[in-house]
């Protein structure tokens, strides 16, 4: 069972949740919607690989919505850690100038202490000269999709921040936290399409990236493919161009991660990534991990029923928060966007990517999690499923939780799984 810590905290966790969920029915109507909510205490982000070797930024990618990214860049891309590593700018003098200027140049750039480690990287965007490029290596991508119950959360959460942090670290990753919009300001689909939006940015800054280093390069040999190619970089401007991505992340190495309603957004994703196909190449999501997926139904489960005054998350707390999110004409516990198993959900099961579900043993969701997951087994895609005994909703990921025995060790099992797919050289443990 659950400690005795965990059991007190979820008492009052559960008022007031409860009361801010109802509050939530009087809040105003917002086109421009949120991402975070005044009451929750928020990392600012740090482009310093000082405290954990992970630096981050925050960048907003569409104007006409509150739709925010946090980056998460682990320090292993610098490559070599020899006594003798320079900055990658340190090669081109000039170019540092020109970049930073003089009063900054020493600032703005990658700093080294005296065995060579990075200590910040302020994101500048490298020469795609070769040369420069000698000693780093191209990072896979991972999408990850906090939870809240859509009505709640965020991207820049200190919870979120920590998990963000653990999950680049162990798999050697770069993490974009999407700080997608919520309920009811912004009821569905607006978070699910925003994180579409962002893979199709993703793949939008991979072929920016790929024609600007082509141009400035010199290596196109047709004549009007180079001027198409300065024509779409011309079109969109440099300055959409993330420079953290353009150096470092390999976008064919893409996996979505999403807690709790994050999954819920994660699994919309990797189904309209299946039916785009190649029409968003470069990128490619060869996984997605769900964690304690947000999923209901009408008809319910043993789980439903054994465990609806669960812990933290309970039953009628869920339904409340569904209410919230699906506009108040379409409520219904076997829309697409609550029950996986619902006939016409598109695409094809067989044609999902390998599936990582992760469910707690006391947490009331747990049962339709398994049989989703039992369904993309019986179609032959790589589906496991870790259950954690002992465990509550959002064990991994909940602030009072993240420093447990069971948090870390959960990381720790993405981490080996998730390795199969974007490790180059195939990874040998399995489940």
């Amino acid at each position: 069972m659950p400690s005795v810590t965990v059991k007190i905290y979820s008492v009052f966790f559960k008022l007031v949740l409860k009361h801010r969920l109802q509050s939530r029915f009087d809040a105003p109507s917002d086109e421009f919607g949120v991402t975070s909510r005044p009451e929750e205490p928020t990392a600012p982000a740090n482009p310093s690989f000082a405290a954990d070797g992970v630096a981050t930024k925050d960048i907003h990618i569409d104007p006409a919505t509150a739709l925010s990214l946090r980056i998460f860049l682990p320090d292993s891309f610098v490559g070599s850690r020899s006594a003798d590593a320079r900055s990658p700018f340190s090669s081109d003098p000039d170019l540092s100038r020109r970049m930073n200027g003089p009063s900054t140049a020493a600032v703005n750039r990658h700093s080294y202490d005296g065995a060579g480690s990075v200590s910040a990287y302020r994101g500048y965007l490298p020469s795609p000269g070769a040369h420069l490029h000698a000693a780093s290596r191209r990072l896979p991508v991972i999408l990850q999709f906090h939870g809240g119950g859509f009505v709640s959360g965020s991207n820049a959460s200190t919870a979120n921040d920590i998990f963000c942090r653990r999950i680049a670290k162990l798999l050697d990753v770069i993490v974009i936290a999407v700080g997608y919009r919520l309920a009811p300001e912004s009821r569905y689909p607006a978070a699910f399409d925003d994180g579409l939006q962002v893979l199709n940015w993703l793949a939008k800054q991979a072929n920016l990236a790929e024609c600007n280093k082509s141009i400035v390069n010199g290596r196109g040999n047709d004549a009007r493919k180079m001027d198409s190619q300065r024509h779409i970089i011309d079109a969109f401007g440099a300055a959409t161009v993330e420079p953290w991505l353009a150096a470092h992340a390999d976008p064919s190495r893409c996996v979505l991660l999403g807690v709790s309603c994050g999954a819920n957004i994660a699994d919309f994703v990797a189904r309209k990534a299946v039916e785009a196909g190649k029409l968003l190449d470069p990128v490619k999501v060869v996984a997605q991990v769900l964690m304690y997926p947000f999923f209901i139904g009408s008809v319910p489960t043993h789980s439903e029923i054994k465990l609806a005054n669960s812990y933290f998350y309970d039953k009628a707390m869920c339904i409340l928060a569904w209410k919230l999110f699906l506009p108040e004409h379409e409520f219904n516990l076997d829309h697409p966007a609550a029950n996986p198993l619902v006939p016409g959900r598109g695409p094809p099961l067989k044609c999902m990517p390998p599936t990582l579900t992760v469910v707690a043993e006391h947490d009331w969701m747990r049962d339709r999690a398994i049989a989703y997951s039992e369904e993309l087994r019986k179609v032959n895609v790589d589906a496991p499923v870790l259950e954690y005994k002992d465990a509550v909703h959002e064990f991994a990921t909940l602030d009072i939780l993240l420093k447990t025995p069971q948090a870390v060790a959960c990381a720790e099992d993405i981490a080996i799984w998730v390795k199969k797919y974007i490790s180059t050289r195939g990874h040998e443990f399995s489940y």
